[in-house]
């Protein structure tokens, strides 16, 4: 997901990253987890209901399952919906969530998922899986109006979801509902990471016919009714101002204790910090610079840096989320897999670690971020953290961009990014790289909904993009960014015996054998180059003071029942 996940399900010690990385790189399974402590407690003394949190996003693109493709929306999505099934970070394992249990026959080919039989969606209606059928083929919908979801291809291991994106068919004769509360789901061919697959926001169920026109589904998509343990309030998606969201007294799970949760959008994250600062936000994330100053003010969080308390306000987590520079490989220029090698040559991640990011990153050399299992320190050849700038030229040169006699090349390259300081700051440094290198750059800056357009459009030559998974599986991300026809890969990368090996993988029920499987595939990706790894990220967010409890994931989400507010 647009950052702008089975696993033996048990192996990280918050704050042991190198240790998950390396038993990772062995083959063996690896996770981000909490394990063996309490992350936070419910029960917690002074614990207090009431209240409303003000917490800082940027303009979201969607906060309903049809649209859920960066993490904007869904940290809405988070608090009002409940998607099948979720990973739990002290256990370090996939759980139920809206089902109470399910499971899968021998060669994951079928996978039947028991419902609740008390969850009910924000308007009242009982769950079903006839919902679940409606909303998975609403996102295959080929003539779905206004336009269809980028979404569909995550579902495409279901029988039928490719037919039906391509007309061919009205339904997934892959989803069986044989009673209200069972859903049963025929994939194509095995595929042992489906548990996690549907802890997806964009898999989240919706009400059967919420959508069915397109007058109704922009009224849903600025007042979407979900099932989780908050709901939109009347007033909706106020469009570029806020969206706010209110306790749901009828949700069966664990209640929240805050009252509501207004997600108020501003501009660019200088702004945020100018009004945390004064006051009038609880959460946000700071902007270039700051993070030193603002952890010397307000306190290192709790668990490493993971669990925001009155005092230790300051989140530094480890993140299973990478920074890369994405590339068009359709554009002409673009496409010499020499001139991607001789960028990531060029640029000294290291150096914009330890000035506009203050440590709160690290050099990448892999795709996979530490903590997802197929994690290999150095897994991409030609990611050398501080860059060589003779072995970018000597690649500048092979890519056919020799230096001229004023110690130029002829080459110009636009580097695009969405607006906030740390990125604006980055593709400065990138910009100083590749001009010491004798390239021309140029930085184009938009705002964050346009900025994922421009991509989806392959409109741009090279950005910037985060990306993060709902659980920590190599699939995650190679599936989405790389597999040929994927509505995540903008990169425009293919290769069939790249997409061979992640469909060999997803067939493996053994999970150290997938893990290797996949490494295979992360091999074939550095082999192509088709990205170019920046950096691993770190939470680098501040609460307030009257926060507590309040339990941010290597994902960047707070399961949002467990925080408080003082008085």
């Amino acid at each position: 997901m647009s950052n702008t996940s089975t696993l033996s399900r048990r192996s990280f010690v918050a704050g042991a990253l190198a240790t998950a990385a390396a038993i990772a790189a062995a083959g063996a399974a690896g996770n981000v987890a909490l394990a063996d402590q309490k992350v936070y407690d419910s029960d917690a003394q002074g614990a207090r209901d009431g209240g409303e949190m003000k917490w800082y996003i940027t303009n979201p693109v969607a906060i309903e399952p049809f649209g859920a493709e960066e993490n904007q929306g869904v940290q809405v999505m988070n608090c009002t919906y409940d998607t099948l099934t979720d990973y739990d970070w002290e256990k370090g394992e996939i759980v139920p969530l809206a089902c109470e249990s399910y499971e899968s026959n021998d060669d994951a080919t079928q996978f039947t998922f028991h419902l609740k039989k008390d969850l009910t969606f924000h308007n009242g209606k009982p769950v079903t899986a006839a919902d679940y059928k409606y909303s998975w083929e609403r996102i295959c919908k080929p003539d779905f109006k206004p336009q269809p979801s980028s979404l569909a291809y995550k579902l495409n291991m279901i029988k039928g979801a490719k037919e039906m994106q391509a007309g061919q068919a009205t339904e997934m004769e892959g989803i069986e509902c044989p009673d209200d509360y069972t859903l049963v789901v025929n994939l194509t061919q095995p595929f042992s990471d489906f548990d996690g697959q549907v802890a997806d926001y964009a898999t989240a169920a919706v009400p059967a016919g919420s959508t069915d026109d397109e007058a109704s589904f922009q009224s849903f998509r600025t007042h979407p009714v979900g099932n989780g343990p908050f709901k939109v309030d009347d007033n909706g998606w106020v469009d570029s101002q806020y969206v706010r969201v209110v306790r749901n007294d009828a949700y069966t799970g664990e209640k929240p204790h805050l009252d509501a949760i207004t997600f108020v959008v501003y501009k660019d994250d200088q702004t945020a910090w100018t009004e945390f600062q004064a006051g009038n936000l609880d959460f946000t994330l700071l902007p270039s610079g700051q993070f030193t100053a603002a952890e010397a003010t307000y306190g290192k969080a709790d668990k490493d840096g993971y669990v925001a308390n009155p005092g230790h306000q300051t989140l530094d987590g480890e993140e299973t989320s990478i920074y890369y520079l994405i590339i068009n490989n359709n554009d002409p220029v673009m496409s010499n897999k020499d001139l991607r090698i001789a960028m990531s040559y060029a640029i000294n991640r290291q150096a914009i670690c330890d000035t506009v990011l203050q440590g709160t990153k690290a050099p990448a050399s892999d795709i996979l971020a530490p903590g997802i299992p197929g994690h290999a320190e150095n897994g991409w050849d030609n990611c050398p953290a501080e860059g060589d700038k003779d072995k970018a030229g000597e690649y500048f040169d092979k890519a056919g961009y020799p230096l001229n006699g004023q110690g130029r090349r002829d080459l110009t390259i636009t580097l695009s990014t969405n607006n906030t300081t740390d990125n604006n700051n980055i593709m400065s440094m990138i910009q100083a790289d590749l001009d010491a290198c004798g390239v021309t750059a140029s930085i184009n800056t938009m705002e964050w909904a346009a900025y994922i357009d421009a991509l989806q459009g392959g409109d741009y030559q090279c950005g910037r993009l985060g990306w993060t998974v709902q659980v920590p599986a190599p699939y995650m991300v190679l599936q989405p960014l790389f597999y040929t026809g994927s509505g995540d890969n903008n990169s425009q990368y293919t290769n069939p015996d790249f997409d061979k090996l992640i469909d060999e993988a997803g067939a493996i029920t053994d999970q150290d054998e997938r893990v290797k499987k996949y490494q295979e595939a992360d091999r074939k990706l550095s082999d192509d180059f088709p990205v170019v790894p920046l950096f691993y990220y770190r939470h680098t967010y501040v609460a307030s003071q009257r926060v507590n409890n309040l339990f941010l994931d290597a994902r960047g989400y707070a399961r949002m029942q467990r925080t408080w507010l003082s008085a």
